[in-house]
């Protein structure tokens, strides 16, 4: 059987699947949305003294300077990353912390990250600026 006589015969009919967006679906164009552009930089927020891998205040540019990351670290980070820089804001504050964000999504946001290096001690700060 082909697709189209599926179609037609389990109820669906052409001309009723193109009336869904009309019917309240939310859609309110076919038109492409523009994408923003955001930058990524990350530093070294917190870091034991004698950790191997980083420094406090050490700044990385995301994706450019990936290969100097603690691989530990890049994955633990690595959805967040992914869900800033496609827009996403993460709710929660960390208010009264040292790790208090800054959410502005027509600007700049943050994001702590912990890595799970039990040794470490690291937490990088995610920045994420709208270009």
């Amino acid at each position: 059987m082909k697709r189209r006589q599926f179609l037609c015969k389990s109820g669906f009919t052409f001309a009723g699947l193109a009336a869904v967006p009309v019917l309240g679906s939310g859609i309110e164009s076919n038109q492409p949305q523009e994408r923003r552009r955001y930058e990524i930089e990350i530093e070294i927020y917190e870091a034991r003294e004698d950790t191997w891998c980083h420094k406090k205040g050490d700044k990385f540019k995301y994706p450019d300077d990936i290969g100097k990351i603690c691989p530990w670290l890049l994955a633990s980070m690595h959805d967040f990353i992914i869900a800033l820089q496609h827009g996403a804001t993460l709710g929660w504050k960390y208010e009264g912390t040292p790790y208090e964000k800054v959410i502005d999504p027509d600007g700049i946001t943050t994001e702590f990250v912990r890595c799970p290096d039990p040794t470490s001690d690291l937490v990088a700060k995610i920045t994420r600026t709208l270009v």
